[in-house]
Order: structure tokens, then C-alpha cells, then sequence
């Protein structure tokens, strides 16, 4: 699969410039470059995780995981996402103790060690920047603050080089890491949306319901339930009121409901006067039949 190919280069790129870069940090005395090599390790052992949550969630359903695997990739991007999130913490906690204990830094060494960040880097954001997954999703968050990281340290470097202001490098550490913790938030937010099961944002229940009521031989629409399993699969429940049972109705639904990126449903059909014995599972709206 290419997804988990992209996350397997990811993997390889971390790993071996995460040593590099250690050694690095040790000749230069930079502490963003320390920091970035800590963290880009850490980068490596979750992406390698993640590397295998997303093979395991190829696998097919079984008795076991009746949904299938999927949301395997779901918890790589959960682990993936904690630890850029840990990590860009002790970035900023680092960075501050700098600031009020500055060191003497190798500017040169900075700029040859951020040159290969850089490119090394935006490889790996190039190869993992398509996929199917919130795992994939995240190793590119990965790989895009890196490259992020790499030319800040770069323009930092150049900086203390011309200005002597070594604390450049503790400033611009800090900047990097409050914007990745903004877009970090923001993908924990999707995958704990996921989670809790809820209404995914992109699917309108009033639109889709409105879509189904076109047909003139459906009353009503209710006890509607939809979720998605990774963010990008969408699974549907739902009971439709007919006049009368017909085998070209439920097709027709079906169809509709692909229109809305649901395309994995359950549809029972009821009769006019048949009792809903599940109506209290209702979302919390009165439905109204269809006049």
C-alpha cells in the first residue's frame, strides 16, 4: 500500500537523521538542534509503531474486529500525535532555560547540520504528503514541522552568525513549537472526534435526510445514526417509513447516502403504521413525517 509505504521511508529518514543530528547538536552546542534530535527520535520509534498499526489495519474483517481493522490507523495517529505534542513541550521548557542561560553556540556547524535538516526533511514531508489516513495525516504533520524546524534553525543560525545574539536560537525554537502545538491540537481534536463517535463535520443529517424524502414513496426518516471508523470511512444507521416495501427503495437510498461520502449503511424499512419499538434512540429532534 502506498500509505504505509510513505510511512516506511518516513521511518528510515527519522531514524538515521536523528542520530546524525545528535552528534550534531554535541559539536555545535545548539540547543535546538540537541532538542530536534531527541525529538526526531522519538519521531522514529512512534512512526515506526505507526508503520505497523497501519499495515494491521489493511488486514479484513474477521469474528473477531467485525468493522475490520481500521481504526489500527487511528491509534497510530493517537501515539504518533502525543508524542510530537510531548515532544514540542519540551522544546519550548528547554528553550526557556536557555534564554536565561545562554551558551556559546558553533554557527557554522549549525549551518551545515540545518542545510541536510532541511533536505532531508522536505524528502520525507514530499514522500508521506499523500495518503488514506489520520496516521499518515500525522506523520506528515511530522515531517512538515521538521522541515518547519530545520530552516528556522538555518535562519537562526545565520543570524547568530552576523549578530552574536546566540538567544536567537532559544526565540525561534519556541516559534516552531507553538505552531505545530496549534496544528497538533487540531488533529488530536479530529482523531478524539472519532472517537466519541460523532456526526462527522462534513455530512449535514437535515440535508441528507431532505435528499431522501425526494422519493414520494418514502414518509419518514429516523433513529439516524452515522460515524465514521478513520475519518475518511463512513458508516450509517437509519430507519426509513415507506407506503410499501420495495427492493428498488433501499438501492436508491444507498445511493443518495454516497452522495454524502457514507458508503457503508443500514437501512430498515418500516411500513406507515408499523410501531418504531427504538424511537427513544432518536437523535434529540422530532421528526416529521413527510406530508
Amino acid at each position: 500500500m502506498k500509505t504505509d509505504r510513505n510511512i516506511l521511508v518516513a521511518f528510515i529518514l527519522n531514524l538515521f537523521f536523528s542520530l546524525l543530528e545528535f552528534i550534531g547538536g554535541i559539536f555545535t552546542n545548539s540547543v535546538a538542534i540537541l532538542s530536534d534530535s531527541v525529538h526526531d527520535l522519538g519521531d522514529a520509534i512512534s512512526i515506526g509503531i505507526s508503520y505497523f498499526l497501519e499495515k494491521k489495519s489493511k488486514k479484513r474483517p474477521d469474528k473477531k474486529h467485525t468493522y475490520g481493522y481500521i481504526r489500527y490507523s487511528v491509534m497510530g495517529s493517537i501515539i504518533t500525535t502525543t508524542i510530537l505534542l510531548v515532544g514540542e513541550i519540551i522544546v519550548i521548557i528547554e528553550s526557556c532555560k536557555r534564554l536565561f542561560n545562554p551558551v556559546e553556540l558553533n554557527y557554522n556547524g549549525m549551518i551545515i547540520i540545518a542545510i541536510f535538516g532541511v533536505v532531508i526533511n522536505l524528502i520525507a514531508s514530499y514522500v508521506t504528503r499523500e495518503g488514506d489516513s489520520l496516521n499518515q495525516r500525522a506523520v506528515n504533520l511530522h515531517m512538515f514541522e521538521d522541515v518547519l524546524g530545520w530552516i528556522v534553525v538555518l535562519i537562526g543560525s545565520i543570524l547568530i552568525k552576523f549578530t552574536d545574539i546566540t538567544y536567537i536560537d532559544s526565540i525561534l525554537s519556541i516559534a516552531v513549537a507553538i505552531y505545530i502545538l496549534i496544528h497538533v491540537i487540531k488533529n488530536l481534536k479530529v482523531v478524539i472526534d472519532i472517537f466519541l463517535e460523532t456526526t462527522p463535520k462534513d455530512i449535514n443529517i437535515d440535508d441528507m435526510k431532505a435528499k431522501i424524502l425526494e422519493n414520494k414513496h418514502i414518509i419518514d426518516v429516523h433513529h439516524i445514526h452515522i460515524r465514521s471508523i478513520d475519518g475518511y470511512n463512513n458508516f450509517a444507521t437509519l430507519h426509513v417509513v415507506v407506503k410499501k416495501y420495495d427492493e428498488k427503495t433501499k438501492n436508491e437510498i444507498k445511493t443518495k447516502l454516497k452522495e454524502f461520502n457514507i458508503n457503508h449503511s443500514t437501512i430498515e424499512l418500516e411500513l406507515e403504521n408499523e410501531i418504531c419499538n427504538d424511537e427513544s434512540c432518536n437523535i434529540n429532534e422530532n421528526y416529521n413525517s413527510k406530508k
